[in-house]
């Protein structure tokens, strides 16, 4: 097969293809099943051939894959865009669903920035208490006004941990193993 600057071109097995993108030959089928990929031909023994383009296009699929996309939705965006009446159609579909998924990442991105944060405040708190004595109980630690803390004020995600700190009574239980199980689930 020839390139478009008219050069003879090898055609890579689905093995080769699969090697050479990293994944399996089973992913590389899966994206023909579904219409992401389609091989150039067939050897004359049968088996699928690609030309480098091939490499491109799952290069492509693996970015939208690492994007959020699924398949389904990289196989339903493919469908739109080649069913489009013109090219100005289905250029206009596909800037919408770019649109749509910065719009997702964005919440996304805000929604890790808050995490960040609530776990930055809880770091700070928590590198205080690296010279707190070894003699209090974790159960003091929800309401600690020890190392600057104010009593009851701690950030959310460890205030959460503190609380289940609180000092319950230990119970011990003389209970054979076996009744703990049902039995036939042994």
């Amino acid at each position: 097969m020839k390139s478009e600057d008219g050069k003879e071109e090898k055609l890579l097995r689905v093995g080769e293809l699969a090697k050479a993108v990293g994944k399996t030959v089973r992913a590389m089928h899966l994206y023909e099943e579904l219409g992401l990929l389609d091989p150039d031909g067939r050897s004359e023994g049968g088996f699928r051939l690609y030309n480098t383009s091939a490499i491109e296009r799952i290069q492509w699929i693996t970015k939208l894959q690492a994007i959020g996309f699924t398949l389904a939705e990289i196989q339903g965006f493919v469908r739109e865009f080649r069913d489009s009446h013109s090219g100005r159609e289905a250029s206009n579909r596909a800037r919408d669903v770019f649109v749509a998924k910065v719009t997702s990442i964005r919440e996304q991105l805000a929604q890790l920035q808050m995490i960040e944060n609530d776990l930055l405040e809880a770091v700070a708190y928590l590198d205080s208490c690296q010279s707190c004595s070894t003699h209090l109980a974790p159960s003091e630690c929800g309401s600690c006004g020890h190392e600057g803390h104010n009593p009851g004020v701690a950030p959310r995600l460890f205030a959460g941990l503190s609380s289940t700190a609180k000092a319950e009574p230990r119970r011990e239980f003389d209970v054979p193993v076996t009744v703990l199980f049902r039995e036939g689930n042994n």
